[in-house]
C-alpha cells in the first residue's frame, strides 16, 4: 500500500471517523500504534463502527470467529 497515494486508499480505506490521516496508512498506523490500538481495516465494517480499535477487542472478535 502507498503512504503517499491517499486519494487512491480513500477508496478502499473503511473507517468511518473523520480524521486528517484517512488515506494516509502509514499515519495511521503509526498514530493507532502509538495507543495500542489497531487501524478500522482491522476491523470488519459493522465491528469499525463501535470505534472500538483496542488489541483486546480485536482478539475477542478473532477468537469469535468474526475476523
Amino acid at each position: 500500500m502507498d503512504c503517499i497515494n491517499q486519494e487512491k486508499n480513500k477508496k478502499i480505506c473503511n473507517c468511518t471517523y473523520p480524521c486528517s490521516k484517512k488515506g494516509i496508512c502509514c499515519e495511521c498506523i503509526e498514530y493507532h500504534r502509538t495507543i495500542g490500538e489497531l487501524p478500522a481495516c482491522y476491523f470488519p465494517d459493522d465491528e469499525e463502527i463501535t470505534y472500538n480499535r483496542s488489541i483486546s477487542y480485536f482478539v475477542k472478535l478473532y477468537n469469535q470467529g468474526k475476523i
